[in-house]
């Protein structure tokens, strides 16, 4: 089964538990969530010595926290457990690497007086890859700064907590080098899926 099909199933039930009453967002709220991220970079991830490459997905803790600054409209930050990954080079080797890729949003959450509570986000997203390690020589991964987009949903649990389902698109392009020299650039762009439970104070 799929995550994102666990995902589906996960908010269904969370729906089917969850209390009549909106999580309110309030200015001066404060949240935090703690959940699993699951990053799932593009398939085709560019051409790195001149044959194409992949990296595979991972799987790791991840963690919110979020400021309403006005009604509604709330600013927040992910951080994670770093992320794992495994660089394939087609035909020439691979390479692991180790990233976290903290992010800065605002949201936007829906009004309603239902239990389901959607919201719409954009920000800026920092990426930063050590521990790459490879056969090959010397491998280098440069830290990216891209934009990042949202879309999620929070079923209310209780007055003050939520079940969040949440899907985001990341870009990330990030230059690669190889005993110094530049290979191409690593264009990554994933799709990070999460499921949290998400505490306002």
């Amino acid at each position: 089964m799929s995550f994102k099909k666990k995902i589906a199933i996960c908010a269904t039930a969370a729906l089917a538990l969850s209390a009549g009453g909106a999580l309110a967002q309030q200015a001066g709220d404060f949240t935090v969530g703690v959940g699993i991220g699951h990053v799932n970079p593009k398939s085709n991830t560019g051409l790195l010595a001149g044959a194409p490459s992949s990296i595979n997905a991972s799987t790791r803790p991840i963690l919110t926290a979020e400021y309403f600054v006005m009604d509604n409209v709330g600013i927040e930050l992910l951080a994670a457990v770093p992320f794992r990954h495994t660089v394939t080079i087609a035909g020439v080797g691979t390479a692991t690497t180790k990233h976290l890729p903290p992010t800065v949003s605002l949201n936007y959450h829906f009004t309603n007086d239902s239990a389901v509570t959607p919201f719409l986000g954009a920000g800026l997203n920092y990426t930063n890859f050590f521990s790459t390690k490879s056969a090959l020589g010397n491998v280098k991964i440069k830290d990216s700064w891209g934009l990042a987009a949202s879309a999620g949903v929070d079923f209310a649990v209780s007055d003050n907590a939520a079940i969040r389902a949440n899907l985001r698109y990341i870009n990330i392009r990030s230059d690669v080098t190889l005993d110094g020299a530049n290979i191409g650039k690593a264009k990554i762009d994933p799709w990070v899926a999460s499921v949290s439970y998400v505490h306002r104070f």
